[in-house]
């Protein structure tokens, strides 16, 4: 098979984070301190990468602004005409600390909100972080570089998204990522929590919609569409090994940011593969291109060129194999799980399950 180059290289360059998000999507077990990779070796990635024409890389984590060696990544992607994002909480972004990164060479930030108000928020991260946050958002945009606001919606926050889109306005950020709760990690545990109604869901829609013509272009906005309600998944990552690929904190290398949940899989580490053998002959990065690995009903389905059959890590978390169509797909014949999540999520009185 002719397997195209990575656009996009995401730097997990730790799993330390000061928040405890009901909608987590790291992994259930974290990377520890102690088990992060070296700054030379994230130099080295970073530099295999540009050999395979990365166009753009994510900084993330956890929170990225824990790696003290950040600036220098920041620098060697410069180097390499790589673009960087630093997508971040905010939670220890200080002017200074801004100001040294762009003059590193950063060219875009995304930061997190969870909600336009503070103490929706303090529910939603288990701290309350909104004043710093706030203020993060503010001495960013005044630093000129492109600033992105991204809120991750569930049943708790839907009904603010006029508020949240007013406020993105009010803080004069570029652009405004509406994500629909993705159920991996903890907000796999929380799912019961966190997944909406299909009226709450409907009337915020709706909502965006309006604004959105109203806007006109003003703000850059985007929907991501949400999990379960759907009644089409959406396809894998573009195609599975097609477009990104991740290094976490540890190294270990994946085609997606939760694609560590497929236990049936051994992922390589870039401690003992190039990053070019990991793209293009690594099986776990092969397991799931094309179309041969498909079982019914997505081997024979008019739209398995459009969906590619679905999330591959939300197939095995739901039924244990990752071959399967996937279950938010109504062909799936494992569609009950989701129906029956979606079920007991109406009337769940299940405790809030926050990262320690």
């Amino acid at each position: 098979m002719n397997v195209s180059n990575p656009y996009t290289l995401t730097m997990e360059l730790t799993h330390r984070c000061p928040l405890q998000c009901l909608y987590c999507s790291n992994p259930m077990e974290l990377v520890s301190k102690d088990s992060e990779l070296s700054l030379l070796e994230w130099i080295s990635v970073i530099d295999q990468a540009a050999k395979l024409s990365v166009v753009q890389a994510n900084l993330t984590g956890g929170e990225p602004l824990a790696y003290s060696g950040l600036p220098k990544i920041v620098q060697r992607l410069k180097k390499h005409d790589i673009y960087s994002n630093l997508i971040t909480s905010g939670i220890g972004l200080t002017e200074s600390a801004l100001e040294e990164l762009i003059e590193c060479g950063l060219e875009s930030i995304q930061i997190s909100l969870q909600s336009a108000k503070g103490r929706t928020a303090e529910l939603i991260a288990g701290w309350n972080a909104q004043e710093q946050k706030i203020a993060a958002i503010e001495f960013a945009v005044r630093s000129k570089i492109p600033v992105a606001l991204n809120v991750v919606l569930h049943r708790h926050n839907l009904g603010e998204v006029a508020e949240i889109i007013d406020l993105a306005v009010q803080l004069g950020v570029r652009r405004l990522e509406l994500a629909n709760t993705q159920f991996y990690g903890f907000a796999l545990a929380n799912a019961e929590n966190l997944l909406p109604t299909q009226k709450q869901m409907d009337d915020a829609l709706s909502i965006y919609d309006t604004k959105k013509k109203q806007l006109n272009g003003k703000l850059q906005l985007s929907w991501i569409i949400g999990d379960y309600l759907e009644s089409s998944p959406k396809p894998c990552m573009g195609g599975w090994a097609s477009q990104h690929i991740v290094v976490s904190a540890d190294g270990t290398a994946y085609p997606c940011l939760a694609a560590n949940a497929i236990k049936t899989l051994t992922f390589p580490s870039t401690k003992e593969r190039t990053l070019e053998w990991i793209w293009k002959e690594s099986p776990s990065f092969n397991a799931f291109r094309g179309f041969d690995w498909m079982v019914e009903p997505c081997r024979t389905c008019e739209f398995r060129e459009k969906d590619l059959g679905g999330c591959r890590c939300q197939s095995f978390l739901l039924t244990g194999d990752a071959t399967q169509a996937d279950p938010v797909c109504k062909l799936s014949p494992h569609h009950h799980i989701v129906e029956e999540t979606i079920s007991k999520a109406e009337t769940s009185k299940k405790e809030l399950i926050y990262r320690l």
